[in-house]
């Protein structure tokens, strides 16, 4: 051989190594673990797929281990789809059937789920995994699985009709595919897609990067639905188009959601992905600024990242925040559409602010004993005089907070940022230190600062005229 090809050679070789670095498991036949598509060396340049390099290897790397590839995402109220390894794979078994669901205390309703969950167990992988997934249909209808956002063959895309056959009741059908990029991406049934994501099913598809560069204590996933269930009745209605009347994080509307506990200085971040039917969910966090860093077609450039107090995610899309918890207390985190946050009493009432019953009351308190004109003030106090609700349904906001009752609901739940922690269990309310607590007017205040209240306003004595 001459030197010059054996130069060759050597940079070939050294080529082929780097591109397979720490991939013991290529050696495997590719019955085991083989590319996606034969013949194809690698994702198109430049696409998503992208993970650091020019190019997302096309083989499969070891399966990633918890701990040491990567640090587990946390799913409030939630639970993981567990996997095993067979021949370098990772193997998880999905089944579609029925499944009893509560929202809240009070709330139940017959749904459809994945592994007696709604939401489906949270799948969580790492590039480079090659991954096998099995699903079997309990359910009375045919069904398929969408894995949404996620790079693969088209035979796998799981589109009934297009991409596939249905999946009919009783039959389990096989996905496989390597795992070519990072971020948070989601599944949800692809047949009858108005029945079956309506009644539930849907679920998170988390992939973390393998020996994330960027790595954060704590990691929350958090998946936004909505939902139709009449007052008193046993399943939710998958036919609803604008009048939804239970909004959920994680299929749980509050007073039923987690929250989400972490230690002061803690690196955080929160996935939040939303396959609501129609709606589109402005998510605020209360006490932060955050950097918006993905979206579900990948992490973000940090070039191009802004900084938010509110992420707007829209309808089948997922958004990634991040920030450090440097400000302790409890922080509300809820959609900003006033309607996301009440339960089902709140919907389809008159408007009645501003109405003076006078002796309206005591007329009909003849003919009703206990009647009595309600909401003209607002929707504030109801829940709090333990008025009944019809079966199987909740108030329409709130639940009890530590200085008084919390009028919200739906879509909302709490950031418990804590000095110290010793678990990350519910740390109880936050204790205010002295002097950082909203409390009412003293005289001695109002009269120091020139505060006059009167019947007809206020007035600010000493204040500075503007011209």
């Amino acid at each position: 051989m001459t030197e010059e090809k054996m130069k060759l050679s050597r940079r070939d070789l050294l080529a082929t190594g780097v591109a397979i670095a720490g991939s013991a498991a290529l050696l495997r036949p590719r019955a085991a673990i083989g590319e996606d598509v034969p013949g194809a060396e690698r994702p198109r340049a430049g696409s998503a797929a992208d993970t650091g390099g020019a190019h997302a290897h096309q083989g499969a790397l070891p399966p990633a281990e918890e701990g040491r590839d990567y640090r587990p995402v946390v799913v409030p109220n939630g639970k993981k789809l567990p996997w095993k390894v067979v021949d370098g794979v990772k193997v998880f078994h999905m089944v579609a059937e029925e499944v009893e669901h509560e929202f809240a205390k009070g709330l139940k309703a017959t749904c459809w789920g994945y592994n007696g969950s709604v939401h489906g167990p949270t799948i969580e992988v790492v590039e480079g995994d090659r991954v096998r997934i099995y699903v079997t249909n309990k359910l009375p209808a045919t069904t398929s699985v969408h894995w949404h956002g996620i790079l693969l063959p088209n035979g796998m895309d799981g589109v009934g009709g297009l991409n596939q056959r249905g999946i009919k009741p009783g039959e389990t059908f096989k996905y496989e595919f390597t795992i070519r990029q990072a971020g948070t991406c989601m599944y949800h049934a692809h047949h009858d897609e108005m029945t079956q994501i309506g009644l539930g099913m849907t679920g998170l598809f988390i992939i973390h990067r393998r020996n994330d560069p960027k790595p954060v204590d704590r990691d929350f996933a958090l998946l936004l639905h909505e939902w139709r269930i009449d007052p008193g009745s046993s399943r939710p209605n998958p036919n609803e188009m604008t009048e939804f009347n239970v909004l959920t994080m994680n299929a749980k509307a509050f007073p039923g959601t987690a929250p989400l506990v972490v230690k002061r200085g803690e690196r955080v971040r929160i996935r939040i992905g939303n396959l609501s039917p129609m709606d589109h969910h402005p998510i605020h966090l209360h006490g932060y600024q955050f950097m918006i860093t993905e979206t579900d077609g990948g992490r973000i450039p940090e070039s191009a990242q802004w900084p938010e107090t509110t992420v707007l995610v829209p309808v089948g899309s997922t958004r990634t925040v991040e920030f450090v918890a440097d400000e302790p207390g409890d922080w509300a985190m809820h959609c900003h559409m006033t309607h996301h946050v009440m339960n089902q009493m709140g919907h389809g009432i008159p408007n009645m602010i501003g109405v003076k019953p006078g002796p309206i009351d005591r007329k009909v308190q003849g003919l009703v004993p206990d009647y009595m004109t309600m909401g003209q003030t607002g929707m504030a106090g109801m829940e709090e005089m333990g008025m009944p609700v019809p079966e199987n349904s909740i108030p329409m906001v709130g639940g009890p907070g530590k200085h008084d009752y919390i009028t919200m609901g739906g879509m909302f739940t709490v950031l418990k940022v804590r000095e110290e922690l010793t678990s990350y269990d519910d740390p109880g309310w936050y204790e205010n230190p002295e002097g950082t607590l909203a409390l009412p007017a003293s005289r001695e205040d109002l009269k120091r600062d020139g505060i006059e209240v009167k019947a007809g306003g206020a007035s600010l004595q000493g204040a500075h005229k503007h011209r």
